[in-house]
């Protein structure tokens, strides 16, 4: 039996669009898990104005479900008692959405966790699918679907993921609790494979699209993309993103977002200073993602920016080979110089003896 959909109040914000950012994992320095500012970064993207938080994903660091660290549960279970709170205290939904991963039976088991945990949809990876024929993920999928609704992923091969095919998104739209789907191939070919197979199933109207492409973000929000399915011109947007990127100057993002979103509105001409940005944001992205190093330091780059605001104690990760890399630091204080507009540092500063109380 098909599991029930999210309220109406998450639908509404999943489809308008917003601001998700993919949750670091705070650490001491000593590597214990740093409730203090697992708490604040919580707090500090619900007030930047993020509609929601993505938990258990890439950026909180696959390992947490490792037995030794055994974090799976402690970090989700945080992460969803703060956003209540937040969401009480803004009088608004904070949507939650924590990453699935695995083979089916761990899939099965994770879903079933958020559900009862009470997160409202499922970010489900295929990483560890490498070889498996499309029927067998599809087959895969349906049976996480029938325990939650879930967000498809489209994750970049250079960092785990693998070449989806059109022909597996286009049955994948077909099902029916898939409700979103995340797009981080960081390529525009297989970006428009997803958008152009939601189209084809007839699923415009009902699957949110977010881009994942951190190398891409202001673009992805600001082009209609139109499909011909039989003799019709279906027009799609992609609404808002879920983003590693998005976990450090949030405020900046949501900024952005709501700039898109008045443009697109109003169907307005794209201004040459924003696709002027959009190169600010990728250059920086460039960075804090260690694209020079093939991502190596995606994650400690992200924690380093973090660290300097105050948000984080520590910028260690669960892996101790995951640090940044040589030239990394220099590269975040180059872009820190050139983009001062694009930071939010003065409003972390004003917020962040509440957000860390």
């Amino acid at each position: 039996m098909a599991n029930p959909m999210p309220s109406t109040a998450v639908l509404d914000i999943l489809r308008r669009g917003t601001v998700i950012p993919a949750h670091p994992l705070a650490l001491t320095q000593d590597g214990r898990f740093d409730e203090k500012h697992q708490r604040a970064l919580t707090r500090y993207y619900c007030a930047a104005g993020a509609g929601g938080v993505a938990v258990g994903v890439h950026t909180t660091q696959f390992e947490i479900r490792e037995p030794q660290h055994g974090l799976f549960r402690p970090v989700l279970e945080l992460a969803k008692e703060t956003a209540d709170a937040c969401a009480a205290s803004l009088g608004r939904p904070v949507l939650l959405i924590g990453g699935i991963c695995g083979k089916t039976p761990q899939a099965l088991e994770e879903a079933a966790f958020l559900k009862e945990t009470g997160y409202d949809m499922g970010l489900l990876s295929l990483a560890v699918f490498k070889e498996e024929s499309v029927p067998q993920m599809i087959a895969h999928c349906r049976a996480v679907a029938e325990i939650l609704p879930i967000m498809g992923f489209y994750l970049q091969p250079a960092v785990g993921g693998r070449v989806l095919p059109a022909e597996f998104w286009r049955q994948f739209a077909e099902i029916e609790n898939v409700i979103a789907i995340k797009m981080a191939p960081f390529n525009r070919y297989q970006t428009f494979d997803v958008i152009r197979a939601v189209a084809e199933a007839g699923r415009a109207d009902d699957i949110a699209l977010y881009t994942g492409n951190d190398d891409n973000i202001l673009v992805d929000l600001l082009t209609s993309y139109h499909v011909r399915v039989g003799g019709d011109t279906v027009a799609l947007r992609i609404v808002g993103g879920l983003l590693g990127h998005w976990a450090c100057w949030t405020r900046a993002a949501v900024t952005q977002l709501n700039e898109c979103r008045a443009l697109v509105g109003a169907d307005s001409d794209i201004p040459a200073a924003m696709l002027t940005r959009a190169t600010e944001i990728t250059d920086s992205n460039a960075a804090f993602f260690d694209a020079a190093n093939a991502f190596a330091g995606c994650i400690a780059g992200i924690h380093e920016v973090l660290v300097r605001q105050g948000l984080m104690a520590s910028a260690r990760c669960l892996n101790p080979n995951e640090t940044l890399s040589p030239g990394q630091r220099d590269e975040i204080d180059r872009v820190y110089r050139a983009y001062p507009h694009l930071n939010d540092d003065a409003f972390v500063e004003q917020h962040l003896d509440e957000w860390l109380a």
